[in-house]
């Protein structure tokens, strides 16, 4: 659903403490939904009854209330609030609060849907591809991340994608505009937006990858570019349908644009904290070689996916 801003936030090893506690589950796939393939929740929004209390988590989470497109407020504890959202989507949906971290039944999906989700058609309608376009990189993933996506529609004990914690700058925004008006942040929806001066590097979170970010009192571990999906073209209340941003995002980037992080040392961020890069130690030649080997195999994994799901029947 639509994010809002806040002035300072707790990150915790999960990420933003409370954030994603929730999710709208889609019953008839058997999997959370998204924004990517049901774009009519990026008009509803949510909000905490109450400020979550620091045990807030899996298994312990605090009711909502969710403000639909027509202005109706109705929160987790009302029934109507599933019927309201399989009315707006057209097909039956459950609001739904995460499980304990050993629970994994909101998460795994069923082998025809996990099977899917790796056809040609279906990735290419996530990314907002056409049928002449090469299917995306996936191989700045681990082969662990690609075993989980395979299996999971989000990671176990999370409602988020992949990582705990997305960021983005200023400078990557002012860089990818292609009329002079720098793209409105809510389409890429970081918990993160890192306010970088004009005249330095383009897209300066490509040097932040394998380094240390300390903001505020936390410390986060940059691990990989974020890869976009058709998300960022979604319409949402103030901002229009954009198909043209997925062929921006393929010539200027690659289609990558900010970064994940793992959370290395939990703390407190405020709107106005300096962020500060470490330059971590340079992976050795035993490292940088198991990386290759692992990349190589994935792109080679996507090639014949690709092959075997292009391939006539």
């Amino acid at each position: 659903m639509g994010g809002g801003r806040v002035d300072q936030v707790r990150i915790d090893r999960r990420g933003v403490h409370a954030d994603r506690l929730w999710a709208v589950r889609d019953v008839e796939k058997g999997v959370t939904a998204s924004a990517r393939r049901v774009p009519v929740l990026l008009g509803c929004s949510a909000r905490y009854l109450t400020e979550p209390a620091a045990q807030a988590g899996p298994g312990n989470v605090p009711p909502v209330a969710v403000t639909f497109p027509d202005g109706r407020e109705l929160t987790s504890d009302d029934p109507a609030v599933h019927t309201a959202l399989s009315e707006l989507v057209g097909r039956e949906m459950r609001l739904v609060a995460l499980p304990p971290q050993a629970d994994t039944s909101q998460h795994r999906m069923s082998v025809s849907e996990a099977l899917s989700n790796y056809r040609a058609a279906q990735i290419r309608s996530d990314f907002g591809l056409g049928a002449a376009e090469d299917l995306p990189d996936t191989s700045v993933f681990s082969t662990r991340d690609i075993i989980t996506l395979a299996r999971f529609s989000t990671p176990p004990g999370t409602f988020a994608d992949l990582s705990p914690v997305h960021l983005l700058s200023t400078a990557s925004l002012r860089q990818l505009s292609v009329d002079g008006v720098p793209y409105d942040v809510r389409r890429f929806r970081p918990n993160v937006l890192v306010d970088v001066p004009e005249g330095g590097r383009e897209f300066p979170e490509t040097d932040w990858v394998g380094n240390e970010l300390s903001i505020g009192s936390a410390r986060l571990k940059v691990a990989i570019p974020t890869i976009r999906c058709v998300v960022p073209t979604r319409p949402q209340p103030g901002i229009e349908l954009d198909k043209g941003l997925t062929r921006v995002l393929a010539e200027r980037t690659d289609r990558f644009l900010g970064v994940y992080a793992d959370v290395s040392t939990p703390g407190v961020l405020s709107v106005g904290d300096p962020v500060q890069v470490r330059v971590c130690k340079p992976p050795n030649v035993f490292q940088r070689t198991a990386t290759a080997l692992s990349k190589s195999a994935i792109r080679g994994a996507q090639a014949l996916l690709e092959a075997t799901v292009l391939r006539p029947r």
